[in-house]
């Protein structure tokens, strides 16, 4: 199962000061239904990754990382990862910082199965606000 989350380890992580997600590599992973992520998920791991045409294991690294707030809340976002000339099946992704260990941060569930066939799947994140980041904390 695949459940929406920031990982906890992250969260505990984040006040230890493990993570820098501006200057560290930041990286996302695609995952097949069958994917067991979630809230306890620590590290990148390949049990379910995705495989097909266009895509490579540990995903892509993410881009244009930004760290912002508003009001109370702080939040994350970066540029819609993509997977051009791509043949696959998702259910899910892992956010996970490469540069520190594969450490995880964020799961995200699709919802259902997401196909492409030989085009470009991109994962469209949502408004860049305090209200809608994928990555936030209050």
């Amino acid at each position: 199962m695949i459940t929406q989350t920031q990982t906890t380890s992250f969260k505990e992580e984040l006040y230890e000061g493990i993570h820098n997600l501006l200057t560290d590599t930041i990286k996302i992973a695609l995952y097949t239904a069958n994917a067991d992520l979630g809230a306890s998920t620590t590290v990148y791991t390949t049990d379910q990754e995705v495989t097909g045409t266009g895509y490579t294991a540990g995903g892509v690294t993410v881009t244009n990382v930004t760290v912002e707030s508003s009001g109370t809340t702080a939040y994350v976002s970066f540029d819609n990862p993509q997977w051009t000339g791509a043949s696959f099946t998702c259910r899910g992704a892992l956010i996970y910082n490469s540069s520190k260990a594969n450490r995880s941060i964020a799961v995200l569930n699709f919802g259902n199965d997401k196909i492409v066939t030989n085009g470009t799947f991109t994962v469209t994140m949502p408004a860049n606000t305090a209200t809608t980041a994928l990555i936030r904390s209050q």
